[in-house]
Formats: C-alpha cells, structure tokens, sequence
C-alpha cells in the first residue's frame, strides 16, 4: 500500500480524512499532531487513541513549541507584529510551523502522499500547499474535504455510515489554541456588525483589581517575570499567560483579508502575545534611534503581512530575520506593566541603554548639549529647501493659499 502522512488533530474534518484515506484511497495512513501549545497531555491521549481507533497505520505527535518560539515568535516579537494593528498572527504563524513539521515527518517515512483537512474557503488550505510544494515537491497533495466540496453533513454521514462514533454536535464557537493565542470564531464573526458575547470567550474574567507586574528583557526576548528568570522564553509565554488571560486581558475581533481575496473576521484572546509586544515596543522606542525604529516598521509590516500569507520559506524572511535580530542588541531592561479586568497598561521602563537621558536634557525643559544660537542655525540649514520652494513658486503658493 502507499502511504500517506495525515495532519491530524482528531475533529471532524482530519476524523474524516483518516477514514477517507484509508478505506475509500485504500493507503496506509500515517497521522501525526503537531503541538504548538494548543493541548495538553490528556488531549494528546485522547487524540491518539481516537486515531489508532480510526484504523491509522501509525500516530506520531511532535512538539515543536520551542522550535516555533525559536523560527517564528521571537521575531514576531522583535518587530512588534500586529496584522492591522491588531492580530498578532496567533493561528497563521501557528499553521506555518504545523505544516513545515508534517512535511519533514512525510520525507522522514518515505511517504508518496501529504494530506490535510483543509477546506476551500480560508487561509490554511495555501499555507499548507505552499509549504509541501517547497518542502516535498515530489509528494502528492491530497485535500479530501476541499476537493470534493464536502459540507458539514456529508462528512457526518459518511463517518456514520462506516461506524465512526464521536460528538457531532457542531459547538457554537470554533475554538483553536496554541502557544502564541486563541482564536474564536462564531455567528457573530459571520458579520460585520456583532461582537462576541462573553460566554463565547475561552477564558472567563475571574481576576478582580490591580496587579502590577515586571518584565525582563534581554535582548529583545522576555526571560522574566517579576524577578524570576525562566529556562526558556516558551515557559515564560506560558506563565504569563496565566497571570493575564484571566483579566480579561488581549480580546478583540480581528478583520483583515484573507489570501483568497476575501475579508474576514475572527474573534482571539491573546493576553500575553499582546503585553509582550506592547512592553517591547515601549523599551524599544527608549533603547532605539528613530532610523532603527523608523526601518524595523517598515519591514516588520511586511514581514508580518508574508508570514500570514504562507510565505515563512521565502529567503527574504531570512533576511529580515538577521536584520530584525542585530536591531535587539540594545533592547535589554525592565518593563512595568499593570493589569485590570479588561485592560492593561505599560507603565514605564528601565534600562542601561535608556536613550532618554537626562545628561543631554529635558524634553520641553531644558538642554544641555546646544545653546539657542545652535537652534537657529540648525533651523535655518533644516528648513532651507523649504523655503527655497516657496520662493520660488510664490504664485503657486498664494494659489494654494487663497484656495484654503
């Protein structure tokens, strides 16, 4: 028999793929769950023995959350990642790394087929095409439910009518977690009008008041919490995390447009990615020059866009990743944060490399490296192509001018 390595994470759609494969495609199917932070260890029991229950030739899970920090978070981190200002790439990086580990897992066993549950309508179906045609260019792809335009009932009573018992209950809310966030999607994210309720929310608000917190950076990376260094940045994401989500903290509805050309909206609750990104920018805007700011927004956008789209084996990303990472030479201090029900906020910083410094004065006060005759000359030489234009044009300026 041929084989064929499965994406699997045991729902209804890779459920049945498995049954699919097997019994209709007659391959050996070799499923494989790749954990990015989004189960713990009795769900990976759970899903594992539902596999082998499904008739899977083998089951495999890797755990790759410190290999998706290492490829992945650490630079959306560096360059303060935020898709629209708002979505911090929880589910598109995660899909990234998922799919770079299935294809590593199919060239390891020899498989002539990759298959994944991927239907025709978003994002995922892209990302993890782009990355087998790279990875595993002599690999066939194989996309039951998007080939065969499956709907939701076809695929219940063909798992009913070959003896597959599970909860088909659809749940009102489709809920994806993983290291670096959950997204949420409901009727609600169906539109563009309504907004989740809280019931919708996988972290209920259980923390009243105010808590004040301290991170540490070094070097651009978050080591620690309140004085407590972790053995590695995974470990302190997932603490965090456990300190904010229940405030309430990092909800919101992210709207953006999908590869396929389509606007989309999905519901997530990212506490600690959005701190995190938040207090490095604030020690960043201390510890960079405007240029270093001014070019790592100007790539970072880009990079955060590239990634969403299934493009993280680009070489270009490369590039921007040692760019990124010399720029955090000097990103080391601490940063305050304070959390409320609902919010949080970036209070303050310390740093050796603060360039804030009140050596060389005070903004608004006083200064101590130039004196008021420096200004006007600095002021004259600045704005000097200015004023050459206008005097040069002053028809077409009181042209302007009168119009306003």
């Amino acid at each position: 028999m041929k084989k064929v390595v499965l994406a699997y994470s045991g729902g209804l759609d890779t459920t049945y793929c498995a049954i699919y494969l097997s019994r209709v495609e007659q391959l050996e199917v070799h499923a494989i769950t790749v954990q990015t932070g989004g189960f713990s260890e009795d769900d990976l029991k759970k899903i594992e023995a539902r596999a082998y229950d499904l008739g899977v030739a083998s089951f495999k899970v890797v755990d790759v959350m410190k290999e998706y920090y290492e490829s992945c978070i650490k630079y959306l981190v560096y360059g303060n990642v935020l898709k629209n200002a708002t979505y911090p790439l929880s589910v598109s990086a995660e899909r990234m790394i998922q799919a770079i580990s299935v294809a590593e897992y199919a060239k390891s066993v020899n498989a002539d087929f990759v298959a994944h549950g991927s239907t025709g309508a978003g994002n995922d179906q892209v990302r993890f095409d782009m990355v087998f045609q790279s990875m595993i260019p002599g690999i066939g792809i194989i996309t039951p439910i998007r080939d065969m335009k499956l709907s939701r009932e076809e695929e219940i009573s063909f798992l009913k009518a070959n003896g597959v018992e599970m909860n088909f209950e659809k749940a009102r809310y489709s809920i994806n977690k993983g290291l670096w966030g959950t997204s949420v999607g409901g009727k609600e994210t169906l539109n563009s009008k309504e907004y989740l309720p809280e019931t919708a929310w996988p972290t209920q608000v259980t923390e009243t008041g105010r808590k004040n917190i301290e991170l540490h950076f070094e070097k651009g990376e978050l080591k620690g919490v309140d004085g407590t260094i972790f053995s590695h940045p995974v470990e302190v994401i997932q603490y965090l995390q456990s300190v904010a989500q229940p405030y309430g903290i990092g909800r919101d509805i992210h709207v953006g447009d999908t590869i396929i050309g389509i606007k989309g909206r999905v519901g997530f609750e990212a506490a600690a990615p959005l701190i995190i990104i938040k207090a490095h920018h604030l020690l960043e805007k201390h510890t960079l020059t405007k240029w270093q700011l001014y070019w790592k927004d100007q790539l970072s956008s880009w990079y955060g866009n590239w990634l969403h789209e299934g493009m993280m084996l680009d070489p270009t990303m490369r590039n921007i990743e040692c760019f990124l990472e010399d720029s955090q030479k000097t990103v080391s201090g601490k940063v305050f944060v304070t959390l409320e029900p609902y919010r949080f906020t970036v209070t303050g910083i310390e740093s050796e490399h603060d360039l804030m410094n009140s050596k060389f004065g005070s903004y608004g006060e006083m200064n101590n490296g130039w004196t008021g005759d420096d200004v006007k000359g600095f002021a004259k030489i600045f704005g000097n192509q200015v004023g050459i234009y206008h005097l040069i044009n002053k028809d077409i300026t009181q042209a302007i001018q009168q119009e306003n």
